[in-house]
């Protein structure tokens, strides 16, 4: 009761917080049940559109870091505002769009751009500087299991609409959705006033961006953090991306791409209530390694057989399972080694990775499947690459113990 007490305070942050992580991320993730209909429709390849959704993962993966710093700079509230705004024309330039370059700009830059502003890194961020460390690890947990929810209103939403009256009033009843995009990005904004704890208040507060960067560089565990991230991108985007295409191409019901988008967002919930509950209690790198070799044994078993409804659900709950558990991980891990002002900021670099693999995962599968007529090849290295970076994350976390909290060294 005095654990939940204490926290009383943060509620309409972290209210706000996961709000705007759940409907960023749940809108985002279910763009892939309209890439048959928007690519006939518009007159675009699969591997356009696919081009698209890589282009957004650029956007967001090199702007991330951007809006971390200015978020440490002149305050989270405007940077989430600008975001909210940005996500809400994107979708309408989907709405309307007649060609590539709408649907380039739409649903790759805008939405891109945004999602630096308002989702994985920004919201993490915000959730760990409105609570103290004590509960900081399952707080992130439950923030990024409450940012799950929103696949599974925005899938089944959207392809509903989709098959009813096609994919634009599909793309249109997201638009409607992100609108609460607004209010959420300005409770969360409180986190603003929330002033920096004492014990944090080290040389990282008072120290550059550039020299932040630099210390996160020239860390081991931050580096081996963040390249093994690449893996997750490519992983989760190429899922997000390409299975409602491939269910299709296996004859599966249309709608079973909506309920998997929904069971993946159920389960999610789970993994990142679990996965922030462990991140308190164990080496948070050794579990962000075993999540990534246990997601690619699961690709690999799914793939490797012809999916039926069956299949399909348990993969999706699998899956869902270990999706976003990876965030509480990621964002405690840098807060313990690099303090809590430049969390974004920092996030945003390793994030730089991950995106770089969300763009291999989304336009690699779309040139593969054009080229080859097939997805075989392209699980195929996202297993092969998934088991070995899983395996160097575990290895070197085990072997090698983390570096002292550069958050607690003075100069």
């Amino acid at each position: 009761m005095n654990a939940l007490q204490a926290l009383r305070p943060a509620f309409p942050i972290l209210l706000g917080a996961s709000l705007m992580l759940t409907l960023s991320m749940g809108i985002r993730q279910s763009l892939g049940i309209f890439m048959q209909p928007l690519t006939q429709d518009v007159g675009i390849s699969i591997s356009e559109f696919t081009l698209a959704i890589a282009i957004q993962n650029l956007a967001w993966g090199f702007t991330q870091p951007i809006a971390g710093a200015y978020a440490a700079r002149f305050g989270f509230r405007p940077i989430m505002l600008i975001g909210a705004g940005l996500y809400i024309a994107g979708l309408i330039l989907m709405v309307i769009a007649q060609g590539f370059l709408s649907i380039m700009i739409g649903a790759g830059i805008l939405i891109g751009t945004s999602l630096s502003c308002i989702a994985s890194s920004v919201s993490m961020a915000v959730a760990a500087r409105a609570v103290a460390a004590p509960s900081r690890s399952l707080v992130l947990g439950i923030v990024s299991a409450a940012g799950s929810l929103g696949a599974l209103i925005a899938a089944p939403l959207g392809q509903a609409l989709n098959q009813e009256y096609g994919w634009r009033f599909g793309v249109a009843g997201f638009v409607i959705l992100s609108l609460a995009l607004i209010p959420a990005t300005w409770f969360a904004g409180k986190v603003d006033k929330v002033p920096l704890p004492a014990a944090t208040s080290t040389d990282m507060d008072n120290i550059s961006a550039k020299t932040a960067a630099g210390r996160a560089f020239g860390n081991a565990s931050f580096i081996v953090m963040t390249g093994a991230y690449f893996v997750c991108g490519m992983q989760l985007v190429f899922l997000t991306t390409h299975l409602p295409t491939y269910l299709a191409i296996c004859g599966m019901d249309p709608m079973l791409s909506a309920q998997t988008l929904g069971v993946i967002g159920g389960f999610n919930v789970l993994g990142s209530l679990f996965f922030g509950w462990a991140g308190g209690r164990w080496n948070k790198l050794a579990l962000l390694g075993g999540i990534y070799f246990s997601r690619s044994l699961i690709l690999a078993w799914y793939f490797m057989q012809t999916p039926t409804t069956t299949t399909t659900l348990i993969f999706a709950a699998l899956m869902g399972f270990l999706w976003l558990g990876v965030g509480p991980l990621v964002a405690g891990a840098i807060v313990e080694m690099f303090g809590l002002k430049w969390q974004a900021m920092i996030s945003g670099l390793a994030f730089m990775s991950h995106q770089l693999g969300s763009f291999l995962g989304a336009l690699g599968g779309g040139l593969i499947y054009d080229s080859l007529g097939s997805y075989t090849l392209a699980w195929q290295v996202g297993v092969a690459i998934g088991l070995t970076a899983g395996i160097i994350q575990i290895a070197f976390a085990l072997i090698r113990p983390s570096e002292p909290p550069l958050a607690l060294r003075t100069t």
